[in-house]
């Protein structure tokens, strides 16, 4: 099944679907808690004149990392137990709340090159 095939019916299961995912098993995930707090204002607009002041130093924003390594690895063991259960439970789970306004989704272009890319490996017989 491809973009360009997908009846209507298909592509609004599909919208459906990638919308509810996202929105019970990531936006309300602990990325919430990670998200919450104050954001810097940046006079320049590209934040380039916004510093992080630590004990060491200051870090330029650009540079500094949002989200430590604990942070991310709890982030990720939530998002994929969340996903295993949405993904166990569909039909238990597929109520859209706020992800019913948000922009339709769209093909991912680097991860469609990723399936293209595979599947012309699995056809040309490579593992």
């Amino acid at each position: 099944m491809t973009e360009e095939t997908w009846t209507p019916r298909e592509r609004q299961q599909l919208d459906r679907l990638a919308l509810g995912l996202v929105e019970t098993c990531v936006r309300d995930s602990q990325l919430e808690t990670l998200h919450s707090g104050v954001f810097p204002g940046s006079a320049t607009g590209d934040y380039s004149d916004v510093k992080v002041v630590s004990p060491y130093g200051e870090i330029p924003w650009t540079q500094v990392s949002r989200i430590s390594d604990e942070e991310m690895k709890a982030l990720m063991i939530e998002v994929t137990n969340r996903v295993f259960t949405y993904l166990s439970f569909p039909e238990d789970l597929m109520s859209l709340r706020g992800a019913s306004r948000w922009d339709q989704p769209t093909i991912d272009e680097p991860l469609m090159r990723t399936v293209l890319a595979r599947r012309a490996r699995r056809e040309a017989g490579e593992p």
